[in-house]
């Protein structure tokens, strides 16, 4: 990632150092379509954020002895911050985006991330509790179920804008740019809902080494339903510019123009 030469794409690879540096610094400056855009990439990235405790500390004790390095009572408090920093990065961008321009969607868009910060914490107190059928677990499954259901809606009405009245295809928008994948549409509303859902498979009570196959499976599919979700999500960003002719060389007139009533006589005045 930091090699200073220029070979493997050292645009990129600088590109991406200087974006995650611009999320850790959020809320001190204007926040930009990249910035929020990479925030929800890293929102995707619990598992893989919350092991970074995990690998740091089975490198330090041995690889052959990272059972020793479970969360515990005194550990799972950084493993949880760790896991919720993006969303906490995404609140501060939301509040952020809502002093500049005074649009209380982006109050409730900074809403879905604290209900899934409380979503996130209460799972983590349930697992450490011994993940008995307690308080704890009903208090999980609650906002478990609102935040799937707050972020399903917001990804389809908001990042998507599905869901239009009067279209051609039921459910979509009328401005469609994979037009020759339609049914691709409706495999993402159906599996990103389903994903959305997939904590359900912690319920079932299981071995230690069973929960860390199920940590693996819900993890990677969020990262799949994240790589699907930001095909559809690019191009509603594209048309809501066309719309807004910041993507466009040129801007129709408010008026017509009739080349039939120009003269080769006429002068530069007429």
């Amino acid at each position: 990632m930091f090699d200073p030469f220029n070979i493997f794409f050292k645009g990129s690879r600088y590109w991406l150092i200087k974006s995650i540096v611009k999320l850790l610094t959020s809320g001190t400056r204007r926040v930009e379509f990249a910035d929020f855009w990479m925030g929800d990439q890293f929102c995707s990235l619990v598992v893989t954020l919350s092991d970074l405790y995990l690998f740091a500390c089975a490198y330090a004790v041995g690889f052959e002895k990272w059972r020793k390095c479970g969360s515990t009572a005194k550990t799972w408090p950084a493993v949880f911050i760790l896991a919720m920093l993006p969303f906490l990065i995404r609140v501060v961008q939301s509040i952020k985006r809502y002093v500049d321009s005074r649009l209380n969607t982006h109050l409730i868009n900074g809403g879905k991330y604290l209900c899934g910060i409380i979503y996130y914490l209460s799972y983590y107190i349930w697992r450490h509790q011994g993940s008995l059928r307690n308080t704890s677990f009903a208090f999980w499954c609650l906002f478990g179920t609102l935040y799937s259901v707050y972020a399903s809606a917001w990804d389809f009405w908001m990042d998507w804008s599905l869901f239009q009245p009067h279209v051609k295809y039921p459910f979509l928008r009328a401005e469609l740019l994979y037009t020759d994948h339609i049914p691709l549409y409706y495999f993402a509303i159906i599996s990103n809902i389903l994903i959305r859902f997939i904590w359900v498979i912690y319920i079932p009570s299981s071995s230690a080494s069973n929960m860390y196959l199920r940590f693996f499976i819900a993890g990677f599919l969020e990262m799949l339903r994240r790589w699907q979700w930001n095909f559809i999500r690019l191009e509603n960003e594209h048309l809501g510019n066309m719309d807004q002719y910041r993507v466009t060389r040129e801007v129709p007139l408010p008026y017509s123009f009739n080349d039939n009533h120009h003269h080769i006589g006429d002068s530069d005045d007429d």
